[in-house]
């Protein structure tokens, strides 16, 4: 069976600010890339009609994703409409049954924003279904035995709702990757029109790379790095099942 891994967010440009150097080095490794967003990006704009933005979002995730080598996966509700109910969570097992990832990549569940916090937690649920001959999936697919391990990226801000600072239980070193992260980020231009015309020029860019810094001096190691704390392997696997870790042993500190 081929190495797959899944990065599922809620927005477009969610995996590059959060993940996108742990993504690329797993398509380094050798791994197939998927990429997903839960929302489409329709209220990502101070200008542009929903129409528009979904539009341009969708477009500048699809070219963030053939960069990386990805397969890009469509949307499936507007922002803010990422709610945790049974016809998101069927379709979403849809998706897990069809691709089979052995490493999921998601959001923080503690998250300052909801849709990011529920796209965690409707992924969870999705990959939990994954097995269950009598959970029905849309569109019906049949149930998959292999093991996943789920792993959650650090939430923008470093902290969770109530200003508490999240830890992860380890690092990846992105530093001589950072070029490439970059680079995903900057195929969001809608993003970094709106952002860097009302905070700054090039705000958009240096405000992650200013994040990846600060998460690189709490490893205590590297320049710039990611953090990553891994799901309960209740339902998903062994418990010493790892492999994010075995791939990128050589770029990880706890």
């Amino acid at each position: 069976m081929s190495k797959i891994a899944m990065a599922v967010v809620a927005h477009p440009d969610d995996i590059e600010l959060m993940m996108g150097g742990t993504f690329i080095r797993l398509g380094d490794a050798g791994y197939e890339l998927h990429y997903m967003t839960i929302g489409n990006g329709s209220c990502g704009s101070a200008t542009m009609d929903a129409e528009q933005t979904v539009r341009a979002r969708t477009q500048e995730a699809k070219n963030a994703a053939n960069m990386v080598g990805a397969k890009y996966h469509d949307s499936l509700v507007p922002d803010i409409e990422i709610l945790y109910e049974q016809p998101l969570i069927r379709k979403l097992c849809g998706i897990v049954r069809e691709v089979k990832p052995e490493i999921l990549l998601l959001p923080s569940p503690q998250d300052y924003m909801e849709d990011h916090s529920i796209s965690c937690r409707l992924m969870v649920t999705a990959a939990f279904c994954r097995e269950m001959r009598n959970y029905e999936s849309d569109p019906p697919r049949p149930p998959i035995s292999i093991d996943m391990a789920l792993y959650h990226a650090l939430p923008w801000g470093l902290c969770d709702q109530l200003r508490n600072t999240i830890e992860p239980d380890f690092y990846i070193d992105i530093t001589d990757v950072m070029p490439q992260k970059l680079e995903m980020l900057a195929c969001h231009k809608s993003q970094r029109q709106w952002l860097d015309d009302s905070q700054g020029v090039d705000n958009y860019l240096s405000t992650m790379q200013e994040m990846s810094a600060k998460v690189g001096a709490m490893s205590g190691r590297y320049e710039y790095a990611e953090g990553w704390r891994l799901h309960s392997h209740l339902g998903f696997g062994p418990e010493e099942f790892d492999p994010l870790r075995e791939a990128l042993e050589a770029y990880i500190a706890e």
